[in-house]
């Protein structure tokens, strides 16, 4: 390891190490140039700035949690894998609440990596839903709608334990959430009314599958911005 590699890798980890131990999460740069033993040029340089810096310590801290569900093999069913992805998240910030409420500050003004990649995972979970049919809405607002519940149930349960201290809440909220978004098994006995936004995400999430589907990219993409317009209407739209 070179001793540039070193000196952040170093500065990362006391970084971290105080912002876990902090009573509000927050930490100082002095601080975190002393317990390193650096000179504040050498934090500087590596992180540009304190934002810079604690976007890296929610990334590092992050990585672990992340790769988990990199790693993580497809099951046939994605509704359970959402399921099972909500639970995580949640797990991941109870477990480290100072981290968990960084990396979701307002004072954030660039988002950190990790959160950006979790939506990802969260997006690609409902293409797959979305392919067999298993969702009403179109997989980008699905994601926007699960990753708000997610994060607010998570950090009620973070920040005001005293209050929010019904052991069943956050399954509580996923299962509403996700009977918002979610279709039971296909019923071929179904209304058409009520297939119809259901048929529209499965067809653009299978579109967005396809390679060849004998359409020029702007119709592609025409064509996807249709069929989301009318998965997200729904049967009243």
């Amino acid at each position: 390891m070179s001793s540039t590699t070193s000196t952040r890798t170093r500065i990362l980890q006391v970084a971290a190490q105080l912002v876990g131990d902090s009573p509000d999460g927050d930490i100082s740069t002095r601080a975190v140039c002393e317990a390193a033993q650096v000179g504040a040029p050498a934090l500087y340089r590596h992180f540009g700035d304190k934002e810079g810096l604690l976007s890296a310590v929610v990334d590092h801290g992050f990585e672990q949690y992340l790769a988990t569900k990199r790693e993580r093999e497809a099951s046939a069913d994605p509704v359970e894998d959402l399921r099972r992805g909500w639970d995580s998240h949640v797990e991941f910030a109870v477990r480290n609440p100072n981290l968990y409420r960084l990396m979701n500050s307002p004072a954030m003004r660039t988002p950190p990596a990790a959160a950006l990649e979790s939506h990802r995972i969260l997006t690609r979970d409902l293409e797959r839903a979305a392919a067999q049919g298993r969702i009403r809405v179109a997989p980008e607002l699905a994601a926007q709608m699960v990753m708000s519940a997610t994060v607010g149930v998570a950090l009620m349960l973070v920040a005001r334990p005293a209050t929010f201290d019904d052991p069943g809440l956050s399954r509580r909220v996923r299962d509403a959430v996700h009977a918002s978004i979610l279709t039971p098994d296909p019923d071929p006995d179904a209304g058409e009314e009520a297939e119809v936004p259901s048929a529209a995400a499965r067809l653009s999430a299978l579109l967005r599958q396809a390679q060849g589907s004998g359409l020029s990219t702007a119709e592609a993409a025409l064509m996807k911005e249709w069929l989301d317009r009318v998965a997200n209407a729904g049967p009243e739209g």
